[in-house]
């Protein structure tokens, strides 16, 4: 027997597919089933404070794909760490299983929106423009970089992104993140580190052309990522919301690969003075030397090119990174709050 549910969030456990739950849940929508793995981590602190339909484990829901169906699937869970070195297992993780939920979805006329990942341009020698046209030039540094890259490259190949969306998220950062390990954000570390110390680490430059601190990336606000998956719920959904919901505008664009980021890129010493600024704390910054396995798979700088997202519609401005890091120290990493406490 089908279930009722009609929004899916597959990582809806994890920290921006719980965030997409906690804004749906703020414009009055809970009808949403939750895919994830729960693990030893505690993620499942990120859920109390949200509400939804039902919870499944991840693989019980691909083995049982016909009993459900949504109008939309935000597939936002994978494997996301940088460092990673099973390959099989990301790519039966990250590509396959995301093969057969977007076939599946397509199949049955659902809204297939996805979680890409910046870490597909790689150095961003060959650009950081979004959509297809350049997908074969793109080199990954990690196996994370690349399982997202193969099937965004299996989806342009099929003709799919006429129908299907999908999101390069970049440098996301913010509230219920703390389960990551070593994959939160500087925000996260440092407040710990700065806690327990009263200074924060930073890597020295292991390429001559950036000095220390002074190369970075494109961090964004979970807040904003959030708003800008929204966007691409797609009218089709919306025409069928009630309450708050029913008053979002989407656009009409059917689907496409896109950049999600703040559209600048700001250096690590930049990152750090909002951190102490937030704390109220004067700078104090140790740079150390960079992990060997790093130096060759190392992003210096990443910034998205939001010129599509535009295009698409999307208007609202993009929270200034003092602003998000004082909201994020401030009202969560303090008060140990998650999003929706």
């Amino acid at each position: 027997m089908a279930t009722s549910e009609k929004i899916i969030v597959t990582g809806g456990a994890g920290f921006i597919g719980s965030a997409v739950v906690w804004r749906l849940n703020e414009l009055g929508y809970d009808d949403i089933l939750i895919v994830d793995r729960l693990d030893e981590t505690d993620k499942w602190k990120n859920l109390v404070p949200l509400r939804f339909a039902e919870y499944i484990d991840a693989d019980e829901f691909l083995n049982d794909l016909d009993l459900y169906e949504p109008s939309v699937v935000f597939h936002l869970g994978a494997c996301s760490s940088t460092t990673e070195r099973d390959s099989a297992y990301m790519m039966k993780n990250n590509y396959a299983y995301t093969v057969e939920l977007c076939e599946w979805a397509m199949e049955n006329d659902i809204r297939f929106i996805y979680a890409s990942s910046a870490a597909t341009y790689g150095d961003g020698s060959a650009g950081m423009e979004d959509g297809t046209e350049n997908l074969s030039s793109l080199r990954p540094l990690n196996v994370y970089g690349y399982s997202k890259h193969l099937f965004d490259q299996y989806a342009a190949r099929n003709g799919m992104f006429e129908r299907i969306v999908g999101l390069k998220y970049f440098n996301v950062f913010g509230p219920n993140e703390n389960h990551k390990g070593d994959m939160r954000s500087l925000v996260n570390k440092a407040f710990d580190q700065i806690k327990e110390t009263g200074k924060l680490q930073l890597f020295k430059s292991a390429n001559p052309e950036y000095k220390d601190g002074e190369f970075g990336r494109d961090f964004v606000y979970v807040k904003d990522a959030v708003e800008m998956t929204l966007h691409f719920l797609g009218s089709e959904v919306l025409n069928n919301a009630t309450g708050a919901l029913a008053n979002m505008r989407a656009t009409d664009t059917r689907g496409g690969l896109y950049n999600i980021g703040s559209g600048r890129m700001q250096t690590w010493n930049e990152l750090a003075a909002a951190i102490f600024k937030a704390l109220e704390l004067p700078p104090n910054i140790e740079y150390i030397d960079m992990p060997e396995h790093l130096r060759d798979r190392y992003q210096y700088h990443t910034q998205a090119d939001l010129s599509q997202l535009r295009e698409a519609g999307y208007t609202a401005d993009i929270t200034p990174l003092d602003t998000a890091v004082a909201d994020y120290v401030r009202n969560y990493l303090v008060p140990k709050r998650h999003l929706g406490d």
